[in-house]
């Protein structure tokens, strides 16, 4: 059987030699999704045991492997436990990315991996070399597999309170893989459907094992490689710093903010004691950065609530993680670059290094990108629909950071803005990989040729 599958292998890795590493980012994902939209729309998948509608298991499929969280059918009560289970394996492999979930296969039948892969993995886990890499997937998965357990074993224990063993099992492990992959995917729907957390709003244990798988599965591997090998702060390397940094400021300034705006909202936290609305406040603080949970309705908040919300989202976690977004570091480098701007220096410094300004350029390039593409998507969906405007782009802002939360219209939305969901699902998650490894080949090649400088007027 081993002799087999390195065949197999040596087969598949001739064929996709003919295509560059970009090219095969899109292709297998595309694989992925078509594979698990073929499994969901068998009607095992489905508890009425009646096959499911293709866009609706496209859509699912999408979401999933993009760990985006986004829904048009309630995860419990349309879901069998096969159909629950192929959406948990679709999760998994998008939450690690396809790439470390074939290196275990590698590792299992000594197979060498080699140089496309190793470019593959080290920009799927957001390194800018290759030195190491395979000795680091290895860790990212012993990792990723012991905070998941972890996971599961506190959630079982809390829910062993309310059900069976089994079913119990089976929640933490579903809720705590969806957590860490940053997915947003809920099972919860028997108890209330499409309602995700908001029965265990005041539930501190429920709350906090989801709130740390979510913070450390968006942090980046990297990042927990640096802070396993070095106990001072001034010891990590600028990225780590920048990452710490910058998610501490958005996770403490997003809970005091939501905490203001949302303290005497009836449909929101105006309804509990004070220590729950902090703890509710923190938690949505944490899973707008592209975790895709809530335990309180997102349809509910404010509008200065879901302006906060989408700047929050937009952002993400950090490069290298299960989650989406701009990264924590690209927008803190976009913001450093404002700031070098408007005190007239030519040079962009942090924790006295300097930051090249091709890396500026690339940040630029990547929150530009995936803003117009989010706004002129809420364009369409507000037009198309007749909805509001702030609720459509706070669904397409969602969407393309692989958030998963929603004010309650993605159902309801026609079959071109659906589409239009799941075109921004898939760039987010693959588009914004793939132009990020853009970046790390073209910084190995130098241009041809240079047109000659001019000025233009700015600002």
């Amino acid at each position: 059987m081993t002799l087999r599958f390195r065949k197999l292998l040596l087969r598949l890795q001739r064929y996709l030699g003919r295509f560059s590493a970009m090219q095969i980012i899109v292709l297998v994902f595309l694989a992925i999704i078509l594979v698990g939209c073929w499994l969901l729309t068998l009607p095992i998948s489905a508890r009425s045991r009646e096959a499911t509608p293709f866009l609706t298991a496209l859509f699912t499929a999408t979401s999933c492997t993009c760990v985006t969280g986004l829904a048009l059918v309630d995860t419990c009560t349309h879901w069998s436990g096969f159909g629950q289970t192929v959406i948990l394996l679709l999760i998994q492999i998008g939450g690690l990315g396809f790439m470390s979930i074939v290196t275990l296969f590698f590792f299992a039948v000594h197979h060498k991996i080699g140089l496309k892969e190793r470019m593959i993995m080290a920009q799927s886990l957001g390194m800018d070399s290759l030195s190491g890499i395979v000795k680091m997937v290895r860790m990212v998965l012993l990792r990723t597999f012991l905070l998941e357990g972890v996971g599961a074993v506190i959630l079982t224990v809390r829910f062993c309170f309310q059900m069976p063993l089994g079913k119990a099992l089976w929640w933490g492990v579903f809720h705590s893989i969806s957590a860490f992959c940053n997915a947003g995917f809920d099972i919860m729907g028997a108890v209330d459907a499409g309602g995700s957390l908001v029965n265990y709003v005041a539930d501190p244990a429920v709350n906090l094992t989801l709130m740390a798988l979510i913070v450390l599965g968006g942090l980046g591997f990297f990042v927990w490689d640096d802070l396993l090998r070095h106990r001072r702060f001034r010891d990590l390397s600028v990225h780590t710093r920048l990452v710490l940094v910058i998610s501490g400021v958005l996770i403490l300034g997003g809970t005091a903010v939501f905490a203001l705006l949302e303290w005497n909202n009836p449909a929101t936290l105006g309804g509990l004691p004070a220590g729950e609305k902090i703890l509710a406040a923190l938690f949505q603080s944490v899973t707008t950065r592209t975790a895709g949970f809530y335990t309180i309705p997102q349809g509910a908040l404010t509008g200065a609530s879901k302006a906060v919300t989408d700047f929050l989202m937009f952002i993400g976690g950090s490069s290298g993680s299960t989650a989406g977004g701009v990264k924590t570091v690209t927008m803190g480098v976009l913001l450093l670059s404002v700031i070098a701007t408007s005190r007239g220096r030519s040079r962009v410094t942090v924790f006295h290094r300097t930051i090249s300004a091709q890396q500026i350029s690339d940040a630029v390039s990547i929150v530009t990108m995936v803003f117009l593409a989010a706004f002129v998507s809420g364009v369409f969906l507000s037009v198309s629909n007749g909805l509001d405007f702030m609720d459509c782009l706070y669904e397409t802002i969602s969407a393309i950071a692989t958030v998963g939360l929603s004010t309650g219209i993605t159902p309801a939305l026609n079959l071109a803005s659906q589409l239009v969901i799941i075109v921004l699902m898939f760039f987010g998650r693959v588009g914004v990989m793939t132009i990020s490894l853009g970046f790390l080949v073209s910084n190995q090649a130098q241009e041809r040729y240079r047109y000659a400088d001019t000025k233009v007027l700015i600002g």
